[in-house]
């Protein structure tokens, strides 16, 4: 028995650092591309156009992994848009929750005059172009690569017969999601990060995993990322508006 709970952990890990490995993949894969590619027609300032390229690859590779798994397994990820009413809930408390945290930290820094200009300028083509992006595409990608996909395959590996198995792989994923915000190289070697960005990176992820559990549909983490990450942005541009 200790030896089948013994083997059942390390293969657990393994499952893990696999899914680190093919996260991290279609992250660098989608940095890769996008830097084959020249925008200035479209985006002078490079504020929109590599990331939203970016963000299309990893998610295709997200998809194309979900496909085959899902022809091989009975694992269900959950993609399709479903009316829950928990996922309505959720989304709507978080929505206001979201707001006012980001109203709240704007209104500090511009108290504290601690707010950082943009670095490019707060034109049509960049203000439309990266709310679009936020709004439409940051969470679309990355809730299919960072919540259905490594949420769903740890389910069928551990089980989600009871509330901690939900809890540990929502954990997980969480973790993984934050690892994910480590800015890493191996040539040359190099670590950056933000405490502060990997524990709010984490926060999310508990909120949008528990929702994408909850409703079963990948829908509503994908609409709370994208609303997070559109006040964020939009708030600071109004912000700055005020400041200049």
């Amino acid at each position: 028995m200790k030896n089948i709970k013994i083997k059942k952990t390390v293969y657990i890990v393994f499952v893990i650092v696999g899914l680190f490995i093919v996260q991290t993949f279609a992250s660098k894969l989608g940095g890769f591309i996008a830097d084959l590619f020249q925008y200035a027609v479209i985006d002078k300032d490079g504020t929109f156009m590599s990331i939203s390229v970016h963000h299309i690859i990893q998610m295709i590779v997200a998809l194309v992994l979900i496909f085959v798994i899902s022809k091989k397994s009975d694992l269900e990820f959950w993609l399709k848009p479903r009316l829950n009413k928990s996922g309505i809930l959720y989304t709507t408390i978080f929505a206001i929750v979201i707001l006012i945290y980001v109203l709240i930290s704007y209104v500090v820094g511009y108290s504290l005059n601690t707010i950082v200009p943009y670095a490019y300028e707060l034109n049509v083509a960049n203000v439309l172009g990266t709310l679009g992006f936020q709004l439409f595409l940051s969470g679309t990608s990355e809730e299919i690569l960072f919540r259905a996909f490594p949420i769903t395959v740890l389910g069928g590996v551990i089980g989600k017969d009871n509330k901690k198995g939900y809890a540990f792989i929502i954990v997980i994923a969480s973790v993984l999601f934050s690892v994910a915000h480590i800015q890493w190289s191996l040539f040359p070697v190099s670590l950056t990060f933000s405490w502060f960005q990997l524990i709010y990176a984490f926060i999310l992820g508990i909120a949008y995993g528990f929702t994408y559990v909850k409703s079963e549909s990948i829908i509503y983490p994908m609409i709370m990322h994208g609303l997070s990450n559109f006040f964020m942005v939009g708030i600071g541009y109004i912000f700055m508006a005020v400041m200049s």
